[in-house]
């Protein structure tokens, strides 16, 4: 979705917006991550997929023609460079809490797995060589979203 603009400080103006917008949106994400509750509901990631999309590709457009910029006032261009690097630092901030996140769930899940084969396993008895038998093989297990 591309930004229907009347000039170049309209669409500066525009981007502007886009970009408080998901400023807001990632530190909300990132907030949630950090006190550890679940990240907020559908409605709030399809909106901040949504906007990020069209900011990519508005950011994609202004790189290959700088003219659908280049008229808007100075002062609002360097409003909106100083806006693009704050939402760059702050999804900086929500990749790495994203990263922890997902290193910390894979843990988790990896540490239930381990248990439960060797809760299955049982106790090991002796092989035909004297030593403990393994039970080998792998055993399935079956996680759903409340596990």
């Amino acid at each position: 979705m591309a930004l229907i603009a009347d000039d170049a400080a309209d669409r500066a103006e525009q981007l502007l917006l886009l970009t408080g917008r998901l400023t807001a949106l990632v530190d909300a994400e990132g907030a949630a991550l950090a006190r550890g509750q679940p990240l907020s509901g559908e409605g709030a990631s399809d909106e901040l997929r949504r906007l990020a999309n069209a900011y990519r590709l508005e950011m994609a457009r202004i790189r290959e023609d700088r003219s659908l910029i280049a008229g808007a006032p100075r002062p609002l261009r360097q409003r909106l460079q100083d806006a693009t690097a704050h939402l760059q630092v702050r999804l900086d901030i929500y990749a790495a809490a994203l990263f922890a996140a997902r290193e910390i769930t894979e843990g988790l899940v990896r540490a239930v797995g381990e248990e439960v084969q060797r809760a299955r396993r049982g106790p090991a008895g002796y092989g035909a060589q004297g030593t403990y038998a393994d039970a080998g093989g792998v055993t399935p297990v079956a996680l759903d979203q409340r596990a």
